[in-house]
């Protein structure tokens, strides 16, 4: 990813009528170059080009827009996944295709990758805000919908537990570039396939009786 860097077009007025959508833009940016962490209300908006005070007519602080821009990237990421859920291909293709979407989720949002990740459980002082789900719990019930015959005893949260983790190692691995690479090596999406094909084929397998 390339650094980002303030540009002339980036400041917005309140006045402009779009304040809170150019705040949880530059929230957005600011994550994907500096990580949860490395931002203040204060730099959100300089950027935007308000006051610190005009934010909080749509945010009751910074907490509260770290869990909005969460809320969209899990949105995103939810519509990716259903559509590589509903695409043509067999039960394994489609659930894989989800893992891939999973990974270019990553690739491509790492503002809202990083987000969503950061700040669930975050305190939300007097929210009505149901929790929202998790990528595992959107993973779980993609599993249990495409392979509904099980897979053989072995509870279907154990499998989907560990696709999740491969999926996320992966993509946390390829954003800090630590992945090996070099001739010869599969790249992040050939990874992912064969594990998903190990998991899946290996929870099937029947257990030997003891």
């Amino acid at each position: 990813m390339r650094p980002w860097r303030e540009g002339p077009g980036d400041r917005r007025s309140y006045h402009h009528g779009n304040l809170k959508e150019a705040l949880i833009e530059a929230a957005r940016r600011f994550i994907a170059e500096r990580g949860v962490g490395g931002f203040t209300l204060v730099d959100a908006a300089r950027l935007v080009g308000v006051t610190p005070a005009a934010l909080y007519r749509h945010f009751r602080g910074r907490e509260a827009l770290l869990e909005e821009v969460a809320g969209r990237g899990f949105t995103d990421l939810a519509e990716r996944l259903a559509r590589a859920l509903t695409s043509r291909g067999t039960p394994l293709e489609r659930f894989t295709r989800m893992g891939e979407a999973y990974l270019a989720f990553a690739e491509e949002e790492p503002g809202y990758y990083a987000a969503i990740f950061e700040t669930r459980g975050a305190p939300m002082a007097a929210s009505d805000v149901p929790p929202r789900p998790s990528p595992f719990d959107l993973l779980l019930e993609a599993l249990k919908s495409t392979f509904p015959d099980g897979f053989g005893g072995v509870e279907p949260r154990f499998v989907a537990l560990e696709v999740w983790a491969l999926s996320h190692g992966l993509a946390t691995l390829s954003a800090s570039a630590h992945l090996p690479k070099g001739p010869g090596m599969p790249d992040k999406y050939e990874l992912l396939r064969a594990g998903v094909l190990a998991l899946v084929h290996g929870a099937g397998r029947p257990r030997p009786s003891a």
